[in-house]
Protein backbone atom coordinates (compact mmCIF):
# COMPACT_ATOMS: atom_id res chain seq x y z
CA UNK A 1 0.00 0.00 0.00
CA UNK A 2 1.48 3.34 -1.07
CA UNK A 3 1.61 6.19 1.45
CA UNK A 4 0.05 9.53 0.56
CA UNK A 5 1.47 12.75 1.89
CA UNK A 6 -1.02 15.39 2.99
CA UNK A 7 0.23 18.95 2.81
CA UNK A 8 -0.79 21.94 4.88
CA UNK A 9 -2.57 23.35 1.82
CA UNK A 10 -4.61 20.15 1.55
CA UNK A 11 -5.72 20.55 5.16
CA UNK A 12 -6.62 24.21 4.69
CA UNK A 13 -8.68 23.38 1.59
CA UNK A 14 -10.45 20.59 3.48
CA UNK A 15 -11.16 22.93 6.40
CA UNK A 16 -12.69 25.57 4.12
CA UNK A 17 -14.90 23.05 2.35
CA UNK A 18 -16.00 21.55 5.67
CA UNK A 19 -16.86 24.97 7.10
CA UNK A 20 -18.84 25.91 3.98
CA UNK A 21 -20.78 22.66 4.19
CA UNK A 22 -21.55 23.16 7.89
CA UNK A 23 -22.70 26.73 7.32
CA UNK A 24 -25.07 25.60 4.57
CA UNK A 25 -26.43 22.85 6.80
CA UNK A 26 -27.05 25.36 9.60
CA UNK A 27 -28.84 27.77 7.29
CA UNK A 28 -26.11 30.39 7.11
CA UNK A 29 -24.99 31.84 3.86
CA UNK A 30 -21.78 33.57 3.00
CA UNK A 31 -23.73 35.95 0.77
CA UNK A 32 -23.53 39.39 2.40
CA UNK A 33 -26.03 40.77 -0.12
CA UNK A 34 -28.93 38.75 1.26
CA UNK A 35 -31.96 40.99 0.87
CA UNK A 36 -34.48 39.43 3.27
CA UNK A 37 -34.11 38.00 6.77
CA UNK A 38 -36.49 35.84 8.75
CA UNK A 39 -37.59 36.60 12.30
CA UNK A 40 -35.08 34.26 13.98
CA UNK A 41 -32.21 35.89 12.09
CA UNK A 42 -33.35 39.38 13.08
CA UNK A 43 -33.78 38.36 16.73
CA UNK A 44 -30.26 36.96 16.72
CA UNK A 45 -28.81 40.09 15.08
CA UNK A 46 -30.54 42.40 17.55
CA UNK A 47 -30.23 40.01 20.50
CA UNK A 48 -33.92 40.38 21.37
CA UNK A 49 -36.77 38.07 22.35
CA UNK A 50 -39.69 37.08 20.11
CA UNK A 51 -42.00 39.34 22.15
CA UNK A 52 -39.70 42.33 21.68
CA UNK A 53 -39.60 41.74 17.93
CA UNK A 54 -43.40 41.58 17.89
CA UNK A 55 -43.56 44.88 19.79
CA UNK A 56 -41.16 46.51 17.33
CA UNK A 57 -43.35 45.33 14.45
CA UNK A 58 -46.59 46.48 16.08
CA UNK A 59 -45.34 49.97 16.91
CA UNK A 60 -43.82 50.39 13.43
CA UNK A 61 -40.17 50.52 14.48
CA UNK A 62 -39.31 47.63 12.16
CA UNK A 63 -40.86 47.27 8.72
CA UNK A 64 -41.71 43.77 7.60
CA UNK A 65 -43.36 41.81 4.84
CA UNK A 66 -45.51 38.77 5.46
CA UNK A 67 -45.53 35.94 2.94
CA UNK A 68 -47.92 33.27 4.06
CA UNK A 69 -47.23 32.92 7.76
CA UNK A 70 -43.58 33.96 7.58
CA UNK A 71 -42.33 37.46 8.41
CA UNK A 72 -39.46 38.82 6.33
CA UNK A 73 -37.38 41.89 7.15
CA UNK A 74 -35.29 43.96 4.76
CA UNK A 75 -31.58 43.66 5.59
CA UNK A 76 -30.99 47.34 4.83
CA UNK A 77 -33.70 48.39 7.33
CA UNK A 78 -32.17 46.23 10.06
CA UNK A 79 -28.67 47.55 9.35
CA UNK A 80 -29.96 51.14 9.51
CA UNK A 81 -31.56 50.35 12.85
CA UNK A 82 -28.28 48.91 14.15
CA UNK A 83 -26.23 51.90 13.03
CA UNK A 84 -28.82 54.46 14.13
CA UNK A 85 -29.10 55.98 10.66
Amino acid sequence: MAAEIITKEDLVEFENRLLDTLKKMMGHTSDPSRKWLRSAQVRKMLNISPNTLTSLRVNGTIKFTRVGGIMYYNTDDINKMLTGS
